[in-house]
């Protein structure tokens, strides 16, 4: 079990540079035509983004090579407009104890995150209240701010009786500023029934630490309905975790197919974990948690 329980609560293909760079349904990010684009997060055009490429050795060759050369390997993750779609999940604000961790996900009201549904939802009491998402935390600073939880989707097999093959949560999160959290950071896709073997970049929030930390390799099947990856030192705190492929240095986001979670809630020991497949149960609570 990887989320870290406080405060009362019930106890990248190859697109992925491990050195720091996180639907089928889904969309990208605002264009730089919408409002509430961010310049940092507008598409680049193509002489741009092979320029940014050959600055940070984003080449598809020098990718598969670094990833070949690093796979496996865990590091604190860089500040990065990828890495800024990740945050730490806390009970009441950033002074807490951060216990969980999430991801920006694209939706139709720019307002979505994807978490474990451990991380929000335990069938015994219900849904965790009073919970916020800090996406690029990092000692203590709140860069892009902290948003409250306004509502959860799990599935209900997971509300009666923590089905380890749906331990996934949407959550919809509050704007801030008259802006929506995509609009600030722009998203990850959601990427459904892509099979089992995918090279995908894992970061998340150790509940011991302060910084994120990341770690890329290939996935592989644990069981029809499971997907695992072996990367050390993710421990509590890491459930929820995005496992994101297919980086577009275009857009500077990928997909996720993947949240630390599932059986043994993520995994009972640091250096292997495991998500919950995503196929078409997670497409029907997707489609649930943005209807």
């Amino acid at each position: 079990m990887r989320g870290a329980w406080v405060a009362g609560v019930v106890a990248l293909g190859l697109g992925l540079v491990t050195a720091g760079c996180g639907s089928t349904s889904g969309g990208t990010g605002p264009s730089p035509g919408d409002p509430g684009a961010s310049a940092s997060r507008s598409p680049l055009t193509a002489a741009q983004a092979s320029s940014a490429a050959a600055a940070h050795g984003w080449s598809k060759d020098r990718i598969k090579a670094a990833v070949a050369k690093h796979a496996g390997t865990t590091r604190t993750a860089k500040p990065t407009p990828l890495n800024a779609l990740v945050g730490a999940v806390f009970t009441h604000n950033s002074d807490g104890d951060h216990f969980c961790t999430a991801s920006v996900v694209d939706s139709a009201g720019l307002n979505l995150i994807a978490t474990a549904a451990h991380c929000v939802y335990d069938p015994k009491v219900g849904r965790r209240g009073d919970l916020v998402f800090v996406p690029g935390y990092r000692d203590g600073d709140t860069p892009s701010g902290v948003w409250q939880l306004a509502s959860i989707t799990v599935d209900q097999a997971w509300a009666d009786s923590a089905d380890p093959d749906v331990d996934v949560a949407f959550a919809v999160v509050l704007p801030q500023n008259g802006q929506q959290v995509q609009q600030v950071l722009g998203a990850n896709k959601l990427g459904i029934n892509r099979g089992y073997a995918l090279p995908v970049k894992v970061t998340g929030y150790p509940s011991s630490g302060e910084v994120p930390i990341t770690c890329a390799n290939q996935t592989s099947q644990q069981s029809p309905t499971q997907l695992r990856i072996d990367c050390p030192d993710y421990t509590g705190g890491t459930s929820g975790s995005p496992w994101v492929t297919d980086f577009d240095p275009q857009t500077r986001t990928g997909t996720v197919v993947g949240v630390i979670g599932g059986y043994q809630e993520g995994g009972d020991t640091p250096d292997t974990s495991y998500s919950s497949y995503f196929g078409d149960r997670v497409q029907a609570l997707y489609a649930r948690a943005t209807g």
